[in-house]
């Protein structure tokens, strides 16, 4: 039995180092939350969530880590997780907390809940439209279009009327399959960046500024994004301590991903609890304190 299992890629779950700095930076991130968790004296295991030869009936609980692959997979995806709750396995971030953040249509419920988001329009799956109506009927000329399950910027395009046409094809292809968003482009990004804020049990442990190479609007390092340290002011604590104390379930981690919107105000761009990339390597204690989390969670 182990006490807790850390998932991840299977083509993952058994480097122990790697010259590319990619894989690098993952491999060291789980290092850091296994050897914290073990510190408290947990069985630790890391494990590819796909993997058919693992006997999940082992796993105390699992751990949303490193799992970079499910939107890719999602179907798959799906019955991994119908199979781990019929096991009665306890998920951390909990099951219906995963289910929630899986699609970013949670992005309008936290708007509901009184949360500042970046402006986001839903266009359902199987709708009979097009770009340029969406954009008419919205008042909104520079967007950027994104599924409502993603990750990575997959399918993530920066629109304007100059280029709408040339995507038509592909909005066509993606909202027969599925939903997608419609959101006005935030100038500060390019100015200024995206906040990564890191809650853990719903108390605030650091911060990262992603800035997104010249030219560019996308801050993911995969994109020749940088990130940088950040110091945040106590006001952006509270926002980011607010936007996860939203949630229902409250998660034991979250990154709360926060830009300037274009009236300058503070607004959340994403809220990652299933797998975010959450900078240990930069802020070693951190995984200290998710180890904590976690280990009070078990201990009920």
């Amino acid at each position: 039995m182990y006490d807790v299992v850390l998932l991840t890629e299977e083509q993952y779950q058994d480097l122990h180092t790697h010259e590319d700095w990619y894989i690098s930076n993952l491999l060291t991130e789980d290092r850091l939350v296994q050897e914290a968790l073990e510190r408290r004296g947990l069985r630790v295991t890391k494990m590819g969530w796909s993997n058919p030869d693992f006997d999940w009936k082992l796993a105390g609980c699992v751990v949303f880590r490193t799992t970079w692959d499910y939107f890719h997979r999602f179907a798959e995806f799906e019955a991994w997780l119908r199979q781990i709750e019929a096991l009665g396995i306890p998920m951390i971030n909990p099951q219906a907390l995963i289910r929630w953040n899986l699609d970013k249509h949670y992005l309008l419920d936290l708007q509901d809940r009184g949360i500042r988001v970046t402006p986001t329009y839903a266009i359902e799956v199987g709708t009979k439209t097009t770009l340029a109506v969406e954009h008419a009927k919205l008042g909104w000329t520079h967007t950027v279009l994104k599924p409502t399950v993603s990750g990575a910027a997959r399918h993530t395009y920066r629109l304007n009327p100059n280029n709408l046409e040339e995507h038509e094809a592909i909005f066509q292809e993606l909202i027969a399959e599925e939903a997608m968003l419609l959101q006005p482009f935030q100038d500060y990004v390019m100015e200024t960046g995206e906040l990564s804020h890191m809650v853990f049990g719903g108390k605030y442990t650091h911060s990262v500024l992603k800035i997104a190479k010249p030219g560019d609007f996308r801050v993911q390092d995969d994109f020749g994004g940088t990130v940088h340290p950040y110091t945040p002011t106590a006001e952006e604590i509270a926002f980011a301590e607010a936007a996860v104390g939203a949630c229902d379930p409250q998660p034991a981690y979250a990154r709360v991903d926060v830009i300037r919107d274009n009236d300058g105000q503070w607004a959340v761009q994403e809220l990652e609890m299933i797998e975010p990339e959450l900078w240990f390597r930069r802020h070693p204690e951190a995984a200290d304190r998710l180890a904590e989390v976690i280990a009070n969670q078990l201990s009920k």
